[in-house]
């Protein structure tokens, strides 16, 4: 099965280099630097030996923040190198943590690739976010004896189906793990029915509970608000995904009836798309600005369109309620810790499989609602703009759930501390 995922992959190779292209057409990163992503990473800055952290992109890279400041105090003699796939992901990773640690992205899923890249960086040991299960990555590093951990790991019961496709390949690449640290129960149950050693798959909690927002960020949105005009109700609707901006615009028109002077708040999840939401909320008639205009968004902006990167906390920061995309379609959702974190009132689509107990926490906490459509989006925005008790009562929930739940990532290093021997060089 290994032998027939490889060959699967070569044949898919050129396919793989066209998505490439395609995606530097409106994200020109995209087309750099692509030796690293066939193993050939820039030489690293520091003669220490390597401890590797692999993230995704974006979301990743927010994540396994605490897990750096734990590895750095305890491993302070060696170098950091975060991987990601993304150049979002490389991006966040420069402004997070600047030259704390070394980056290059991940090489794709193929033998000579990933000979070639842990050739040059020669990790003591590595940690992959989230669920980002490679075969030929992980076996490779299991053959040359290089302890993998998956960490902040989730499996929705939609990808294990998924997965259980090719139970052997699985149970192998699972099982060559030194061990997996998954958010919730239901997740480590999931592993288990995969084939892996249930002694070996810890629910440990969600790392993304311990967010780390910037203490002027609250001034910051304070401020901005008094430009906006501080009588303005705010509805953000952060990292939409294809055919939710529609649904998004139809329930603020009904808002509107009832709010006039709604400032709508659009911050697209991929930056490719920033130019076509722009088109969607222009082609409805109501008019737009694009936050990289830098011009003031005067009283008569009802959407503004944030294309930048890196803003998202501060937008929440500044909204009287925020609905969090990829939910009102079948994405799969996104991470609401961080309108939870600000104490603000939030609303999550049906569709939020990816983050499935993390969500159903907040709901069942009454510190998120779960909306279906555009009418019932629309009527709890005006029902929570209509009422600031209870916008302040979710929020209180809401932090008060993410208190009571963090600590993940002390119980990380600490299983990697019992699991992984690591010699100061």
């Amino acid at each position: 099965m290994k032998l027939l995922y490889t060959t699967l992959f070569y044949i898919c190779l050129p396919l793989v280099i066209l998505r490439l292209i395609w995606r530097g057409t409106r994200a020109p990163a995209y087309w750099k630097r692509w030796s690293e992503r066939f193993g050939n990473s820039p030489a690293l800055t520091k003669p220490s030996p390597v401890i590797w952290i692999h993230a995704v992109s974006v979301g990743e890279v927010e994540a396994c923040r605490p897990l750096v400041k734990s590895l750095q105090i305890v491993y302070p003699k060696h170098q950091l190198l975060i991987t990601t796939m993304t150049p979002t992901g490389s991006e966040r990773v420069k402004l997070l943590f600047s030259d704390t640690v070394a980056h290059c992205y991940l090489p794709y899923d193929l033998p000579f690739a990933i000979k070639r890249f842990l050739r040059n960086n020669r990790p003591v040991f590595g940690v992959i976010m989230e669920t980002e299960i490679w075969p030929n990555l992980i076996l490779t590093c299991k053959q040359q004896n290089i302890p993998l951990v998956l960490a902040n790991a989730r499996m929705s019961d939609r990808s294990a189906k998924g997965y259980a496709r090719f139970p052997k390949l699985t149970k192998m690449v699972l099982n060559s793990l030194r061990f997996i640290a998954a958010q919730g129960q239901h997740d480590r149950d999931n592993f288990h029915l995969l084939g892996a050693d249930i002694t070996d798959v810890h629910a440990i909690g969600n790392l993304k509970y311990e967010t780390n927002l910037p203490a002027s960020i609250v001034e910051q949105a304070s401020a901005m608000r008094v430009m906006w005009d501080n009588n303005r109700p705010v509805l953000v609707a952060a990292s939409t995904h294809e055919g939710e901006e529609e649904i998004i615009l139809h329930a603020s028109k009904q808002v509107r009836s009832k709010f006039p002077n709604l400032l709508l708040i659009i911050v697209p999840r991929h930056p490719e798309r920033f130019d076509r939401v722009t088109a969607i909320t222009q082609k409805t008639g109501v008019k737009t600005l694009r936050r990289s205009e830098q011009l003031p968004c005067s009283s008569d902006i009802q959407v503004l369109v944030v294309d930048t990167m890196g803003e998202l906390p501060l937008f929440y920061a500044a909204c009287d309620v925020a609905f969090v995309g990829g939910s009102l379609v079948p994405h799969g959702g996104h991470n609401i810790l961080e309108p939870a974190a600000l104490g603000r009132a939030t609303l999550v689509g049906p569709h939020f499989f990816n983050f499935n107990e993390i969500t159903r926490q907040f709901l069942k906490a009454e510190a998120a609602v779960e909306v279906i459509n555009a009418e019932d989006l629309a009527a709890n925005v005006i029902r929570l703009l209509n009422d600031a008790e209870q916008r302040a009562k979710m929020g209180e929930a809401a932090l008060k759930l993410i208190a009571t739940s963090q600590g993940a990532s002390t119980r990380l290093a600490n299983l990697i501390k019992r699991h992984i021997v690591i010699h100061d060089p």
